[in-house]
């Protein structure tokens, strides 16, 4: 059966949101099943215009880093105390530590917040699976100088692979292979040794064989046109920009 996989690309921006480009967010879904990656700043209003809350399969979170999961504090208030109705807590996938990290930001009282009555926490490691609805995703961890996962997605034969934020490495290259669609960072110096630049970018892609590459994360010193150039100067495949809104099939 053919597969109806897409990226809805909800935010791209970083350190901080843009007029306009809330930070990492991504939406993944493919016939009723959608998984929500990545909640950084600015992203789940974001969302909203494809899928509330109560329709969302799960969450799966790269890093603990603020502009990929800050939002996961407002969509802990929209489950539990206003219009939100769900049979049971959102499925939430990331890094060890996230339950406490959510709830450090949350309580405040003596009494720690329920962080567990709004998302069922599932901690991520370096070659967990697991199943959401119609998807299968794969994770391994990745070098950002701290906790740090990429995810790749499968659907009837077709693949998205995402960088999360990562030097280039070997496990995201594995990751990757054959894949049809890459998502992957170019937040611009590659020598800090916790990002990819746009050339980084392209010699992943490449180096993976995937059939498309998708740079995101770009720093704000670089206009995304640039970063698309300088990625195809590595790249010989189709090359775009995360620009937000766009939606992108999943073809292999």
């Amino acid at each position: 059966m053919a597969s109806d996989l897409r990226l809805t690309v909800l935010g791209s921006a970083t350190p901080y949101p843009a007029a306009g480009n809330p930070c990492s967010g991504y939406l993944v879904s493919a016939g009723d099943t959608r998984l929500w990656v990545d909640a950084g700043s600015g992203t789940l209003g974001a969302l909203q215009r494809h899928a509330r809350l109560d329709e969302i399969d799960a969450v799966w979170i790269s890093h603990l880093h603020a502009d990929h999961t800050a939002d996961l504090l407002t969509a802990y208030y929209g489950l539990l105390y206003a219009d939100v109705r769900r049979e049971a807590p959102l499925p939430l996938y990331g890094p060890p530590g996230i339950a406490d990290r959510l709830a450090g930001f949350l309580t405040n009282g003596d009494r720690r917040s329920p962080v567990e009555q709004a998302f069922e926490i599932r901690e991520l490691s370096d070659g967990h699976c697991a199943r959401v609805g119609s998807l299968d995703l794969a994770t391994r961890e990745v070098a950002h100088g701290m906790p740090a996962f990429a995810l790749r997605v499968e659907h009837r034969g077709h693949s998205l692979a995402y960088s999360g934020d990562s030097a280039p490495c070997t496990a995201l290259t594995e990751l990757a292979a054959g894949c049809g669609t890459l998502l992957c960072e170019a937040d611009g110096d590659s020598a800090d040794g916790v990002h990819h630049s746009p050339e980084d970018a392209g010699e992943t892609a490449a180096a993976a064989g995937a059939g498309r590459l998708i740079v995101t994360h770009v720093g704000r010193e670089i206009a995304p046109g640039d970063a698309v150039t300088r990625a195809a100067s590595r790249f010989a495949g189709p090359v775009a920009y995360a620009t937000p809104g766009a939606v992108f099939p999943v073809v292999d």
